[in-house]
């Protein structure tokens, strides 16, 4: 009969605590939170690191607290306005305590996916479907907030929900999407009216203001010549004001004299002839001016 000694018993037993040592070694990484139980009791939690527990006896649930994302698979839904259309969204949540996660709600991921879907359809049953296309925000913004608040209670913050398709029927999604193109067509020939309509107001305002330049450049022609001309005048009364003055001032006793030899002067330009008393002063003048002395007029016996 084979019996072991002493050495193969230390072997033996070396070897069985070894693999019970490997056998009870957890490593938690640093985006993971350790949940320890013994005996199906919570014991604590364990942070990043080496831990040990009893192989058998305790056991060790990690739990990841990064942010997650959950995708809510497409369901169809029943709008305001009777139309079946296929919705879904993905849910971006955090584990911020472990325990609740864990304790507090069986598998919280497929939860979070059940919850998504019940209040989509909630809250997009009361809209019609043009409304929830177009309120897209509104409807994030709605579902984030009712599964953050049911999620609360689990230790889970939800913390954003993205709507990724609203889709009607596809003879639904023809129809609108003709409807679209006619008024798309609508638009353009609008903008094409309105912008032929602006192009010729441009053109008729610039006829305008070009009328009104070169109307306004010939009256400020007609202005310069009326100035040049007043101009002129006043300088020609001026000279004449001046010439009479120093005739006044400085020929006073010859002024009726000059007056007279002026008009003699014109009227022999015009070639009329006159008889002029030589003993006039007129002809004293005009004899001292040509060097001319007059000859005497025989007078009637």
């Amino acid at each position: 009969m084979f019996s072991l000694g002493a050495t193969e018993y230390g072997i033996f037993f070396g070897i069985l605590i070894a693999f019970i040592f490997f056998m009870g070694i957890r490593v938690i990484r640093p985006f993971e939170k350790g949940l320890h139980e013994r005996f199906g009791k919570f014991i604590g939690e364990r942070e990043q690191g080496f831990h040990w527990i009893i192989p058998l006896i305790d056991r060790m649930v990690k739990v990841d607290i990064t942010e997650n994302m959950v995708d809510v698979q497409p369901q169809k839904i029943i709008t305001k306005d009777k139309l079946n259309a296929d919705v879904d969204a993905i849910v971006y949540f955090k584990v911020n305590e472990p325990q609740k996660a864990i304790y507090k709600a069986e598998n919280y991921r497929k939860q979070i996916i059940n919850l998504a879907k019940t209040t989509l359809r909630n809250i997009i049953g009361t809209m019609s479907l043009a409304d929830a296309n177009e309120g897209r925000g509104k409807i994030n913004q709605e579902l984030e907030g009712e599964l953050d608040k049911h999620t609360d209670a689990w230790g889970i913050e939800i913390v954003r929900v993205e709507l990724q398709r609203i889709e009607p029927p596809s003879k639904v999604q023809d129809a609108m999407n003709e409807v679209v193109e006619a008024e798309n067509k609508k638009t353009s020939a609008v903008n094409f009216a309105n912008a032929t309509e602006t192009e010729a107001d441009g053109k008729r305002r610039a006829e305008i203001k070009q009328a009104e330049g070169k109307k306004r450049g010939t009256i400020l022609e007609a202005e310069g010549r009326a100035e040049a001309i007043k101009q002129v005048a006043q300088a020609e009364a001026k000279q004449i004001e001046l010439v009479n003055q120093s005739i006044q001032k400085n020929f006073k006793a010859e002024a009726q004299t000059y007056k007279k030899l002026e008009t003699t002067e014109r009227a022999l330009e015009r070639g009329t002839k006159y008889v002029i008393d030589p003993n006039s002063q007129v002809t004293n003048v005009m004899a001292d001016m040509a060097g001319v002395t007059p000859l005497p007029i025989p007078r009637k016996k």
